[in-house]
């Protein structure tokens, strides 16, 4: 199983950041792709896409000024099959993509994304503070992941905030 190519180019409006890619998206080549993932129908309801995407779409959000890319490559079946060696090498070459790419706004999917890039535990939704790359907004959002236990709505008003995050920005 192949790693996901991520979907970078420089001076995108927003950078969406996963953990890693699930085993459904390394055995189809697209991310957010497994059926419990709601990544896609969460763009669409915030107002950050015109219509829902399919995950085969991942590439054409580069589009709308969206780009895609993981803290680590390795396609695993949850989190927590990640080894700290991995996030360890992870953060170093995320910085150097955020560097690289100077999105406007780096969206973290995910508290514990944000929790393992920066090494921070106490992390609040929306913009942080301080960002980790100079000139990068860095916003943390839940993740889209059937897992997590907060009801959709409440999800997608965080999503909100980033869709009126990213028109000041712009």
């Amino acid at each position: 199983m192949q790693p996901l190519p991520d979907h970078l180019q420089k001076n995108l409006d927003i950078v969406f950041i996963g953990f890693n890619p699930s085993l459904k998206s390394g055995e189809v080549g697209h991310n957010y792709a497994n059926r419990s993932n709601r990544f896609w129908k969460i763009l669409h309801l915030s107002g950050l896409t015109p219509r829902h995407y399919a995950p085969e779409e991942d590439s054409s959000l580069l589009e709308l000024g969206y780009g895609l890319t993981n803290i680590v490559e390795r396609p695993t079946k949850e989190a927590a099959d990640i080894t700290k060696e991995e996030y360890s090498e992870g953060r170093v070459i995320l910085k150097k993509k955020l560097q690289a790419y100077a999105p406007k706004i780096a969206c973290y999917v995910g508290k514990g994304v944000y929790q393992q890039f920066t090494q921070k535990r106490k992390i609040e939704w929306g913009v942080q503070e301080n960002s980790v790359v100079e000139g990068v907004v860095d916003f943390v959002a839940p993740s889209s992941s059937g897992l997590v236990r907060m009801k959709l709505d409440e999800i997608i008003s965080v999503y909100k905030e980033l869709t009126l995050l990213k028109e000041q920005e712009t």
